[in-house]
């Protein structure tokens, strides 16, 4: 089996424009592959098992009813060393589905005795991270609707409409007055001067204008400070227990512009049916939702007479099974069952491999992919080739600050070699030492940058050598440096 380059690029998460969401029909393995292409680099291998596993869910959905409950996904476990690329590759397909996805870290699940999360709290936040997403596009679906009711409401703010005038008692009566003498209606001089001052608004005429506004007012519950404490079972239960006080108003003083915008979000909330948003969120989680566990090898450990710690893995992989395997957690959106999520586990395997798991887990990822580690010709086309490359991070950073950088090959070429030599001597961390190295080369031009005006600075090899040899040459000093 053969591997091609590797590679983890830019800051994890961190793009600027996310990947279109296309139609699930159009995600073919080979459409798949193509898009995590843009922002990683090699890992061939890795690519093709997710965007199989990614297309069967699709497969899955065209399946005969009977047959469909049946066809179980195909868990994948990516192996190899930090900063190769497996976090991003999970977060990137996940973007590129429009999935619910989460990253949770093993070792952060213990055994009694240890401080820790209970394991279902990863399929409580796959729920949430579902509504959120839910939430979102409804909002955007209802924009015009809401935009158009915060508009009225900002005219009501502006021009409040005229009190109507009640007959005084003991007044003349109306029928002493002549008929034709009735005073013509007020709503329409009212209604053009209200479609004249809609009219300045949408042009911007009125964005200097401070208005005072009440929007609702939601202070944090004390049951809310608990969650996400570990105590989630606790939680549910006491937000079902007590009552949900009545939602106050607060009145804030805001330019146009911000006010349009806080109501705008406050109205597009009343439009959104929140029953159905929360059953359909848990329904995009149990058939589309991707759980990423990783250091899964921080956990790997067999009973074997062993104590403390080791005990403690073994009975986090034990809980982490029957979830792994399907079961039904309960959320405060309603039982979320985890037969069809996909799980992407992730580790380095340095010290345990993964035969050392229990079998029933190790039969739950039947999938296995080795991550290569990156070699200098790697580092190169991370610097250079992926959509938000660091190379072109830092130069539009820089250029914030009227600084043209100009990267030249042969500085990419040195940065990539002393990045592959410092990874070889000390601990590998893949694709994260550019960082780190980036960051001592640009470290004197980012802070002088406002100072120097409009300037052009080429990063030569030159360059990248004079600002690290002293530090390379000190073994001592390069451990804690770099």
């Amino acid at each position: 089996m053969s591997h091609a380059p590797t590679n983890h690029n830019g800051h994890p998460g961190q793009a600027a424009t996310p990947a279109p969401v296309k139609r699930p029909q159009d995600l073919t393995p080979r459409a798949i592959v193509e898009e995590l292409d843009r922002y990683i680099v090699g890992q061939k291998a890795a690519k093709r098992a997710v965007a199989v596993a990614l297309r069967n869910r699709w497969r899955r959905q065209q399946v005969p009813p009977p047959m469909r409950d049946e066809i179980a996904p195909k868990n994948i476990m990516l192996i190899g060393p930090t900063g190769v690329g497996k976090t991003e590759i999970a977060r990137r397909l996940a973007r590129l589905a429009g999935a619910p996805f989460v990253k949770v870290e093993a070792s952060k699940f213990t055994e009694v005795g240890y401080v820790g999360r209970d394991v279902d709290s990863m399929v409580r936040d796959l729920a949430e991270t579902a509504v959120s997403m839910l939430r979102d596009e409804e909002r955007e679906r209802l924009r015009p609707r809401a935009r158009e009711n915060a508009e009225e409401r900002l005219l009501d703010v502006l021009l409040p409409p005229a009190p109507r005038v009640r007959p005084t008692p003991g007044g003349p009566s109306t029928n002493t007055l002549p008929p034709m003498s009735t005073p013509a209606p007020e709503p329409p001089a009212d209604n053009a001067t209200r479609e004249s001052l809609r009219k300045l608004m949408r042009e911007g005429k009125l964005d200097d204008k401070m208005v005072e506004i009440d929007t609702a007012d939601s202070p944090q519950s004390f049951v809310d400070v608990f969650s996400g404490t570990g105590m989630e079972e606790m939680v549910l239960n006491l937000r079902d227990m007590l009552p949900q006080g009545s939602r106050k108003t607060k009145r804030r003083r805001l330019p146009l512009p911000e006010a349009l915008e806080v109501l705008t979000e406050e109205e597009a909330n009343k439009l959104i049916d929140v029953e159905r948003l929360q059953k359909d969120a848990i329904r995009r989680a149990e058939q589309s939702g991707i759980i990423f566990i990783d250091e899964i090898d921080k956990v790997a450990g067999r009973e074997g007479g062993g104590h403390g710690p080791d005990v403690s893995r073994e009975g986090v992989q034990r809980d982490l099974l029957p979830i792994v395997e399907g079961s039904t957690v309960s959320t405060k959106y309603g039982p979320l069952k985890t037969d069809h999520v996909l799980f992407i586990a992730a580790g380095a395997f340095h010290v345990s491999k993964p035969k050392d798991m229990i079998p029933e887990l190790q039969g739950r990822f039947p999938i296995r992919v080795e991550l290569e580690s990156l070699s200098d010709q790697d580092f190169v086309r991370i610097l250079t080739e992926p959509e938000n490359a660091l190379t072109k991070q830092y130069t539009a950073l820089l250029a914030t600050e009227k600084v043209t950088l100009e990267i030249h090959d042969d500085a990419v070429a040195e940065i990539a070699r002393i990045a592959t030599a410092v990874n070889s001597r000390m601990e590998n961390i893949g694709a994260r030492r550019l960082h780190t190295i980036m960051e001592r080369v640009l470290d004197d031009l980012a802070f002088e940058a406002p100072a120097l005006g409009q300037t052009t600075i080429p990063i030569t090899a030159a360059y990248v050598r004079e600002r690290l040899d002293g530090i390379l040459k000190d073994e001592d000093l390069s451990q804690y440096i770099l």
